[in-house]
């Protein structure tokens, strides 16, 4: 028995001594020590430690058991020559605190412990007068010690992703600090102290609960990034613009209904103001911001765009989704430099919607077309400008033909086209032709005078009950507008028509989409809304390997085919005011890739 008892306490011994290996994840390998010692640098991150080894806080000040021979034989491991620890590492563990023993390494620059559980941090960490990078994201922190604003070589100290809701007085003391982020924590104000760090070039102060900024915010002389986005700003301070060197302001998502004047802003590059509740961007406003690239507008009440904004000339994006705008300023079109202009979302008034989906090119061709032209007309085109003979009235002038190859001949309650005119429409070489508000029962024979080169023909708001199949003799089509007719079928002889890219077939009597449509392989955009349509041919849809504009609003589809999330090149679609249960209203305003992919779900296979 006492046998037996040995052999059992030698079997309780052996797993204890198992278990307590396998449990101790606080060590570091000597061979990793021994390499920070030459290089300075300790990374141990990842390693799932809950504190760190006494071995790393003494390892500029303990001999290591492999330097103890001194001899000269010995070249390799000389601890005499071994470097101060500069560089320490230690994210992605399970820290929860740290301990005073931090201030044996006084040489360190740079220490990352973010994405741990520090829920404090130690007074030692103030004595390391050389630290010049501190990352403590991601960690449980509500407060930051006084101790951390003695450090004054620090030129980034990042805080985000904790729990503070204040910073402290002390941190205009940091006169070396460059980047400082505070994202995300609880903040509800910024310390007047801020208005000291003269260095600093980058702040972010994004997700958290601001509804104020200090006017001290203005003597952040070298500010050139600031990011106040997800916040309560209701307003900012008029200090703001005396942000000289500023580059790069983004105050998105807040509750701003007034932006001040930014005087002496003149190096703002990009300044994003979406989603805040601002009512006017004025042209006091726009005299200041002549550097401005990207300017971003996008969901606020915005209900007008002054002309000043085209002293923006190296304006490249503008954003004004979602506001108030009826229209836009014609000299937006002489903007050489924009190249990317988005509108959707508005009340335009002014600008048909078929002219706004077609991107930004086209849109900006259209602006610079309709602004006024000189008063002053050389004596050279004279001539061009006068009436045609016998069209006074109607004020159809030659030059307007020979200059924009466009004919307007919309809202006369005509039911023909007069031949002097069509004549001179062929003479100039015609592309595009206006018809909208009229009595025309049909398309006007005789503008087969300008077959041959026109490309863009607006039917629309006309008596048309049933469009003749001589339209299919206008090959060079690119645009067609029926819209606000009473038809509810197109000829099949439209199939000839292989380069046209829109269609507007709205405000009519389709119950379906017709058939002939599918045959046109280049059509881009397609607008059918407000009809009776209540089928929709996805197979068919299918087929129009270009199709990036799909408008089915206001129909009577009480099903949307699951096949039509098939159509991959579709941009755009709209079916909002159809009677379907699905899509459910929450997934048509999550936009079209959401609808696709949601229809694409519900295919059974």
């Amino acid at each position: 028995m006492a046998g037996r008892g040995r052999v059992q306490k030698r079997m309780m011994g052996s797993k204890a001594g198992f278990h307590q290996k396998a449990e101790s994840h606080d060590t570091v390998h000597p061979q990793v020590l021994k390499q920070a010692r030459k290089s300075g640098q300790l990374n141990i991150s990842g390693r799932s430690l809950t504190q760190v080894p006494d071995a790393v806080w003494r390892i500029n000040i303990d001999i290591p058991e492999e330097c103890r021979d001194v001899s000269l034989a010995n070249t390799e491991d000389r601890w005499w020559e071994q470097v101060d620890l500069t560089k320490l590492i230690l994210a992605s563990n399970w820290l929860t605190s740290l301990p005073e023993d931090l201030k044996q390494l006084p040489a360190l620059t740079v220490i990352d412990i973010h994405d741990n559980r520090l829920e404090s941090l130690p007074d030692a960490l103030g004595q390391l007068e050389n630290l010049q990078k501190l990352d403590i994201s991601r960690n449980h922190l509500t407060t930051l010690s006084s101790s951390l604003c003695h450090l004054k070589c620090l030129v980034s100290l990042h805080v985000e992703h904790n729990q503070l809701a204040e910073l402290c007085d002390d941190i205009g003391r940091l006169d070396s600090l460059q980047d400082l982020d505070v994202s995300n924590n609880v903040l509800s104000t910024l310390p007047p102290s801020i208005g000291y760090l003269s260095q600093l070039s980058k702040l972010n102060v994004s997700n958290n609960k601001l509804v104020t900024l200090p006017p001290e915010i203005g003597d952040l002389n070298g500010l050139k990034y600031f990011d106040a986005t997800h916040n309560q700003l209701v307003e900012l301070p008029q200090e703001f613009g005396n942000l000289r060197r500023l580059e790069q302001l983004y105050l998105r998502h807040n509750k701003l209904t007034y932006l001040p004047i930014l005087e002496n802003c003149g190096n703002l590059k990009e300044l994003h103001l979406g989603n805040n509740q601002l009512n006017a961007l004025t042209s006091e406003h726009l005299v200041h911001l002549k550097s401005v690239t990207v300017l971003d507008l996008r969901d606020n009440k915005i209900s007008n765009l002054p002309d000043e904004i085209t002293l923006l000339q190296g304006l490249q994006r503008l954003d004004v989704t979602n506001n108030d705008l009826s229209g836009l300023p014609y000299a937006l079109g002489s903007i050489d430099s924009l190249n990317s202009l988005v509108l959707d979302g508005n009340p335009m008034k002014s600008i048909r919607r078929d002219i706004v989906m077609r991107g930004t090119v086209s849109l900006k061709k259209y602006l610079k077309s309709r602004m006024e032209e000189p008063d002053v007309v050389s004596k050279a085109d004279g001539d061009k400008d006068s009436p045609l003979p016998g069209m006074s009235s109607d004020r159809v002038r030659a030059h307007e033909l020979h200059q924009f190859k466009t004919l307007d001949y919309s809202n006369r309650k005509a039911t023909t086209l007069p031949e002097d005119i069509m004549e001179e429409a062929k003479t100039s070489g015609v592309v595009s032709i206006n018809l909208n508000k009229n009595l025309f029962t049909n398309v006007p024979e005789n503008l087969v005078y300008i077959g041959n080169t026109l490309r863009e023909l607006y039917l629309g708001y006309n008596k048309i009950s049933s469009l003749s199949s001589d339209i299919s003799l206008y090959l060079k089509l690119t645009t067609l507008d029926l819209r606000c007719n009473t038809l509810s079928d197109l000829p099949h002889e439209m199939d000839v028509l292989d380069n046209l890219r829109e269609i507007t077939i709205s405000n009519n009597r389709f119950t379906r989409l017709p058939p002939v449509l599918f045959e046109l392989k280049k059509l881009e955009i397609l607008f059918a809304a407000d009809n009776k349509i209540d089928t929709i041919d996805a197979v068919g849809l299918q087929k129009l390997p270009l199709l990036a504009t799909l408008d089915l609003q206001n129909n009577n589809c009480s099903q949307i085919p699951p096949e039509l999330g098939n159509c991959l090149s579709l941009k755009s679609l709209q079916l909002s005011g159809n009677p379907c249960r699905n899509p459910r209203p929450a997934i048509l305003t999550k936009g079209t890739p959401a609808i696709l992919e949601y229809l694409r779900g519900r295919i059974i296979t």
